[in-house]
């Protein structure tokens, strides 16, 4: 593990930051920190190092599944980067300068009854109150904040692992990587080792599909058959890298524009760029949407992913499910 001059300096308030998390944990174990215990059962999907590790395709597969299982879930969301001042719900054609983009993302996917708002639980209780149907909710990060009782905790990481393995400010995480939490689960396809996230880790894998033109979504092609042509790839996402890793992994060669995440973006972004071909993320696809230059523009195409992970991590996530909510394993 690297570690700066930077990051030793900073290093005492990591140890101070350390012994408050530690003393928060510790009084929550002992019942002394007050969380609301919701009428069904919670889940959250969160992460401990900072930044992007694939929560939202996390979430849209556990849609999945939990419908597959007879479930019906709801989604809540703090709605990352938007000043959510009331519960907003999320719906299919929301602004996503109003509701964030990883929340209209996850709706778009799953059509799921999902609520963003700055407090968790009141936000759960609006979801319940309007979707009386909803008997499971998932939590789109919030694994720090434990106003919110929940039964089962996801926390997720991808090639990056605990970085240098200090907490903020002299590294990138949140919490210890020691922290319990009932399932990790890595984002990665690579084949050198993460070290330092835990010994039972389920691998994550972020299929491909057919590219979506974002003018015309019903007009899509494979990414073998734009190979040869200028293409610029962008992401302003988390880890804009990993979205090129994964392209370049497909045998195509292309110009890379980094963007910071959940980037506003503007009608001239690709207006003198030469590229015969613009790929972007799902996520920055819903915000391209919103803008009439990107819609209009034919070069810009959608990379859509979809999570795999093992059919005995379902199993297991299922059983503990079961478990939690009637006191016994599923069938």
């Amino acid at each position: 593990m690297k570690r700066g001059i930077v990051a030793v300096l900073l290093w005492p308030i990591s140890a101070l930051f350390g012994i408050i998390l530690y003393c928060r944990f510790y009084l929550r174990s002992l019942g002394l920190v007050s969380s609301t215990k919701l009428s069904v059962p919670v889940i959250v999907v969160g992460n401990i190092f900072i930044g992007g590790t694939g929560k939202t395709p996390m979430v849209i597969w556990l849609v999945n599944v939990l419908r597959r299982a007879g479930w019906t879930p709801g989604v809540i969301s703090r709605g990352y980067g938007v000043n959510v001042e009331r519960i907003q719900e999320v719906l299919a054609d929301s602004s996503a300068a109003v509701v964030g983009d990883e929340p209209l993302l996850i709706v778009q996917r799953t059509n799921c009854p999902m609520m963003v708002g700055r407090h968790r639980v009141a936000s759960a209780r609006h979801l319940l109150n309007k979707y009386p149907e909803v008997d499971i909710i998932i939590s789109d990060d919030g694994l720090q904040h434990y106003a919110l009782e929940r039964d089962i905790e996801i926390a997720m990481f991808d090639q990056r692992g605990v970085g240098n393995g200090w907490l903020l400010p002299a590294g990138p995480l949140r919490e210890s990587a020691h922290r319990p939490r009932d399932f990790t689960v890595l984002n990665y396809a690579g084949t050198e080792p993460v070290l330092g996230i835990g010994d039972r880790v389920t691998s994550m894998r972020l299929q491909i599909g057919e590219l979506i033109q974002l003018q015309r979504a019903e007009v899509r092609q494979s990414l073998s058959a734009i190979r040869g042509k200028k293409i610029l790839a962008a992401a302003g996402i988390g880890n804009p890298q990993r979205f090129f890793d994964s392209l370049e992994e497909q045998g195509i060669s292309f110009k890379t524009m980094p963007l910071a995440d959940h980037f506003a973006f503007t009608p001239e972004l690709f207006r003198n760029e030469d590229a015969e071909i613009i790929l972007i993320t799902e996520k920055d696809a819903v915000k391209c949407r919103q803008i009439a230059e990107l819609r209009e523009d034919p070069r810009i195409w959608l990379v859509p992913v979809t999570a795999e992970l093992d059919a005995e991590f379902e199993h297991q996530l299922l059983n503990l499910i079961s478990e939690k909510k009637y006191g016994r394993t599923s069938a």
